[in-house]
């Protein structure tokens, strides 16, 4: 469960990850940023957080891109040139479906009672009509727009503090708290409730391994754009992670999605 979560966490900023990036001999900057014997832990933040823990974070950080170089996007480069990109949009829109309970939850906890319903309602829709969800009718038919929610959000929208900027191994950035986040919306996965736990392990690790591949081969140039501009890959990394929520749990305050 805390493996499928972690994956999740590239996609999005991952992260993130996925949270994977371009090889770092491309940027001197970025090997300098992702390497601390080259910088004092924290002293690599562009964007001026506070990273507490950035002796394990910034080891963390170079082996993500060193397994997004070998791995990651060497297999979804080659994944891309046998599946059209609006097959794989297509799969991005399952795996979106099939994740609808801790959207739906979060919602429900964060009482936002309408936003809960469109959630039942597009999933009731994309699954029938748009076929699994790999087809999106309740947007481009009813207008049901998709939102965005996890459990590290509702930690936010209650002005909980989330604790220090954490860089997952595998997938990417996060928080203390984001990771709390991770793990309960993982335990909402029902399939863990009916089966051995192996089973459970082993289906959300593949359906994991297979969004993230996914995923990054609908973004092949996503890092090397980042490294391209950013004199600092890890504190750029950093600042979009920590931006991209603040904004999300603004939208969710404001209900502008």
């Amino acid at each position: 469960m805390f493996a499928l979560s972690l994956l999740a966490v590239v996609t999005f900023a991952a992260p993130a990850l996925s949270q994977g990036a371009a090889p770092m001999s491309q940027n001197p900057a970025a090997q300098s940023a992702g390497n601390p014997s080259t910088q004092p832990p924290g002293e690599n933040n562009q964007g001026g957080y506070a990273d507490p823990i950035a002796a394990f974070n910034e080891p963390m950080f170079t082996f993500n891109l060193k397994l997004d170089d070998w791995v990651l996007r060497p297999v979804a480069s080659g994944y891309a040139t046998i599946a059209p990109q609006p097959v794989r949009e297509s799969v991005s829109r399952f795996f979106d479906n099939a994740h609808v309970i801790p959207r739906f939850a979060n919602n429900l906890f964060q009482l936002k009672l309408a936003e809960a319903g469109s959630e039942a309602a597009r999933f009731g829709i994309n699954t029938t009509l748009g076929l699994a969800g790999f087809f999106d009718p309740a947007d481009l038919w009813f207008g049901l727009k998709p939102r965005p929610n996890d459990f590290g959000l509702t930690i936010r929208y209650y002005n909980i503090p989330t604790g220090p900027y954490l860089m997952l191994p595998f997938f990417g950035p996060s928080t203390i708290g984001d990771t709390v986040g991770l793990v309960a919306d993982g335990a909402m996965n029902p399939i863990s409730y009916f089966v051995p736990l192996w089973v459970a392990v082993t289906v959300a690790t593949g359906q994991g391994a297979v969004q993230a591949v996914n995923y990054r081969s609908l973004h092949l140039n996503q890092f090397e754009e980042a490294d391209r501009y950013a004199i600092d890959l890890y504190g750029a990394v950093q600042d979009a992670y920590l931006q991209t929520r603040v904004h999300n749990v603004k939208k969710l305050h404001d209900e502008q999605w």
